[in-house]
């Protein structure tokens, strides 16, 4: 069950390259996936992805060929020109559109549909409005019928995670854009997913906002181990979150390069080495026809 699709409805060099019930339900909730796993194997893997629209009498090629390992425990951002294919390929890795031809594995098992192995976060945040932040966060539990006393538990460990619990009771419209998204974080965490996938989660905030989620996200990436795929228009951003930085082209989407970043977290955005690659990355995007 793919519970966030729910929500919609209701420095160095670079390289190319519990209690016994809660323990129960939440074993029960962990993907299967790190069974047997290294933390450097791969979680998942995207073999020879393209989609491909079909309107009236033309085709539009959004995405050629994409293929990409996804090691357990790592972040890796896509970025690439506005209107490449982005959120195609993610929607993809989540289960909610099929491509036109290649394959996704989750734990060497093909993904055809969406599953509690992968949890989504949305940039428009897609919380229920009539209910609490506690009550947001804690519905995905709801729904697989967990006991009220485990899932008020579970929620409120997972707020405090996220630095919000003083507003455990609060409605969704008393907070603010980046309070949201760390509700939508901690809604995601409390499933337990294998892989988090984010769609551009920090796009809507103001610069300081993004900054202070920014770190917010290292330390929960950090403290969780988990694995996130990470879509962005900010090189910057990618640059500063990221172990992997995968680099589209335009339309249709291939994959010019995957950068490894070597450099250890936290990370100087002012240091030559950052702005030296991030000069590289925006001149490359403004061949593209973007604007960096």
């Amino acid at each position: 069950m793919f519970i966030q699709s729910c929500f919609q409805k209701d420095g160095g060099r670079h390289t190319i390259t519990k209690t016994d019930d809660e323990n129960q339900d939440e074993h029960s909730f962990a993907s299967e996936i790190y069974k047997g796993t290294s933390k450097e194997e791969t979680v998942m893997k995207v073999n020879h992805l393209r989609v491909v629209y079909h309107t009236d009498d033309n085709e539009t090629v959004a995405v050629e060929d994409f293929s990409l390992d996804i090691e357990k425990g790592k972040l890796i951002s896509i970025v690439g020109p506005s209107g490449c294919g982005k959120t195609t390929i993610l929607r993809c890795l989540a289960g909610l559109l099929q491509p036109t031809s290649g394959e996704i594995l989750v734990n060497n098992k093909k993904c055809v549909s969406p599953g509690s192995d992968r949890g989504m976060v949305f940039q428009d945040f897609a919380l229920f409005p009539w209910r609490t932040v506690r009550q947001n966060v804690e519905f995905g539990l709801e729904i697989a019928g967990v006991s009220k006393g485990v899932r008020k538990e579970r929620a409120l460990k997972y707020i405090k995670a996220v630095g919000l619990e003083k507003f455990a009771d609060s409605r969704i419209h008393e907070l603010s854009g980046g309070m949201k998204q760390r509700v939508g974080i901690a809604r995601t965490l409390i499933m337990h997913p294998a892989v988090i996938l984010m769609d551009e989660p920090f796009g809507a905030l103001d610069a300081q906002t993004r900054n202070i989620m920014q770190e917010q996200l290292i330390k929960i990436f950090e403290q969780s181990e988990k694995t996130i795929v990470f879509i962005t228009h900010s090189v910057d951003e990618a640059l500063y979150l990221s172990d992997r930085v995968v680099l589209l082209s335009k339309r249709p989407s291939i994959i010019h390069q995957i950068i490894d970043i070597p450099w250890e977290r936290p990370r100087n955005r002012a240091d030559p080495e950052f702005t030296n690659l991030r000069k590289k990355i925006l001149d490359y995007l403004a061949g593209q026809n973007v604007i960096g």
